[in-house]
């Protein structure tokens, strides 16, 4: 496993536990805002200094009595198809995991839930996915369908199935784990519309964090120019959503 950087301790990342967090490397998306390009473009990948699983491993062993869950974040965990083994390793030392994914390997996600390997999900919600368009109303569900292809294309760079999106969502919600979904909202890109459509599409849900972008750093320098949603925007986007689903500010 490609390992690009280790957070010992986070009380944070995994609600309610004291966990530490592993990034790997690799994304299958691009988007503008993100905060971690060095574990997402090839040219930044090939100078991020890299952690071996030995090492990985030797500090798991260590902090047993320290830490109770681990993080498995990115960059995209799922595009790695020995992610199970990674997993049955951590777990094996006796490890709370919480995946954290943007839902494009819904086939991945299945099977990490059917073995037990996770204990909870974090799943990023871009934009608008429909996934209550009703099949009855074709022309506006083709409409509707093209508009939220092309909004997820904006924020992630890339051409995506959304079916497998969907899937995704419902794969976590089904479940009998514990899961949140989340959505980063971008002035410029998201509209009050876009939050309403997500919390639709989403509901009922048992977590919903909507949260604001940082221009810290991000992988598109073009990102940094934007100026941040204010708070009362965003308690207006929560009041909004909770019609639909629970949803909190992060």
């Amino acid at each position: 496993m490609q390992i690009g950087g280790l957070q010992k301790l986070s009380l944070i990342d995994y609600p309610g536990k004291i966990a530490c967090a592993v990034f790997l490397i690799g994304c299958n998306f691009r988007c503008g805002y993100c905060h971690n390009p060095e574990l997402v473009l090839p040219e930044k990948i090939k100078k991020q200094p890299k952690i071996s699983e030995k090492d990985f491993f030797d500090f798991l062993k260590k902090r047993k009595r320290l830490i109770e869950g681990v993080v498995i974040t990115g960059g995209e965990p799922t595009i790695h198809s020995n992610l199970p083994d990674f997993i049955k390793k951590i777990k094996k030392l006796g490890y709370l995991v919480k995946l954290d994914t943007n839902g494009t390997n819904p086939e991945m996600l299945r099977k990490l839930i059917k073995e037990k390997l996770v204990d909870c999900i974090a799943m990023d919600v871009k934009a608008p996915v429909g996934a209550k368009i009703q099949k009855s109303k074709a022309k506006t569900q083709n409409d509707n369908l093209k508009f939220n292809i092309t909004k997820y294309n904006i924020i992630t760079g890339v051409k995506k199935d959304l079916n497998k999106i969907k899937k995704s969502i419902e794969i976590i919600k089904n479940s009998d784990i514990d899961y949140e979904f989340r959505t980063t909202i971008i002035p410029t890109i998201h509209t009050k519309e876009d939050i309403l459509q997500i919390a639709k599409d989403i509901s009922p849900a048992k977590k919903y964090y909507i949260q604001n972008f940082k221009t810290e750093k991000t992988l598109d320098p073009k990102f940094k120019k934007i100026k941040p949603f204010t708070e009362k925007q965003l308690k207006s986007a929560k009041k909004e959503a909770s019609k639909y689903t629970r949803t909190e500010l992060r």
